[in-house]
């Protein structure tokens, strides 16, 4: 009978320190994320120093948590799991070092982890994946069309050209004074608004997979500070509503054209912005229409960074006989594709 396979995987990119362990590809065994939410939220946005820092106090408690809740030792374990990049060099330092004092430790092998390749791969914990496929991934830092024609094989066909959904979304919920995250309280008011101001689309050449929300960011910001010069009062509600009216638009359309140039039998969804309900809603409504192509969309507790969706996608690299040395770096930079070769 064939051994169960345990991957461990860690995720410290950003401001969430996460352990978890994946069992035979699929199947969560523990999913722990320290959140470092309310240590930003009073600056706006994640400062660097602080995120670190956090980690460094953290990682080792989540390690022992997942553990406990895995019930499983070290011993159990066939593989480390990290990220690698891209992400907040200092946060990716603390994540890949203690990962790499752990696998020299315990004589386990050491899997190297796209950041965006695990978001695609928090889908396999929902379903298994059907090629060729299109993932979008909607993040923070990140929204991105990538096309897969097999497992761990990544091209990416579309990217953002500027700033990213996400961040788009923070800086105009801080723009109508909105804590951090943002982009959960203008999902919100989206909704008990009506899309009544007319903000840009940015559509760029014929025929581009990429994107561009920098454009739409200030036309918010303008219509919101003309509107004070003016003495005139903006519905807020009415403004989450346009401005999420405006990146679904684009999202979704573009996303459309390339699932039926590409002729996927999926579209995954992934990121934390999969976890917007204007988005999730659009698209299903969209491709409720093409029934030949499976909409697959994680669970909210999937869409934020996790180190489930890191260990899933380092059993898939761990298959494939991708290791890294214990000269292993953090790269804030990584490229997806350099991962094809």
């Amino acid at each position: 009978m064939k051994k169960d396979l345990f991957i461990l995987g860690m995720e410290t990119s950003c401001d969430e320190t996460a352990v978890a362990i994946i069992k035979n590809g699929r199947e969560i065994a523990a999913n722990v994320v320290a959140s470092q939410i309310e240590s930003h939220k009073r600056f706006g946005g994640v400062v660097p120093e602080i995120a670190s820092r956090h980690h460094v106090e953290q990682i080792t408690i989540v390690v022992e948590e997942a553990l406990r809740q895995a019930h499983l030792t070290f011993a159990e374990i066939d593989a480390i799991a990290v990220t690698e990049g891209p992400g907040l060099v200092g946060a990716l330092l603390i994540g890949v070092n203690a990962a790499k004092a752990l696998a020299f430790a315990h004589n386990k092998p050491l899997v190297p982890v796209h950041h965006i390749a695990g978001h695609i791969y928090a889908n396999r914990l929902v379903t298994e994946l059907k090629f060729p496929l299109l993932a979008l991934v909607v993040s923070g830092g990140h929204t991105e069309l990538v096309y897969m024609k097999e497992h761990g094989h990544f091209e990416v066909i579309g990217e953002t050209r500027d700033d990213a959904a996400g961040e788009a979304y923070d800086k105009v919920a801080r723009t109508l004074n909105m804590p951090y995250p943002g982009g959960p309280h203008i999902d919100r008011l989206a909704h008990e608004g009506s899309p009544t101001i007319d903000l840009p689309r940015a559509w760029l050449e014929e025929g581009s997979y990429d994107f561009s929300f920098s454009g739409l960011k200030s036309a918010v910001i303008n219509t919101v500070h003309n509107a004070e010069q003016r003495g005139e009062v903006i519905t807020p509600e009415d403004l989450a509503a346009s401005f999420q009216e405006s990146v679904i638009e684009v999202l979704v359309k573009k996303t459309e054209r390339a699932v039926g140039e590409y002729g996927v039998k999926q579209l995954l969804v992934a990121g934390g912005v999969a976890a917007n309900k204007g988005l999730r809603s659009a698209l299903e409504e969209t491709f409720a229409k093409h029934p030949e192509v499976e909409l697959v969309i994680p669970p909210l507790s999937l869409c934020t960074d996790n180190a489930a969706m890191i260990a899933a996608a380092g059993s898939v690299m761990y298959e494939k006989g991708i290791r890294a040395g214990l000269n292993l770096n953090a790269n804030p930079g990584l490229d997806i594709e350099l991962y094809n070769e």
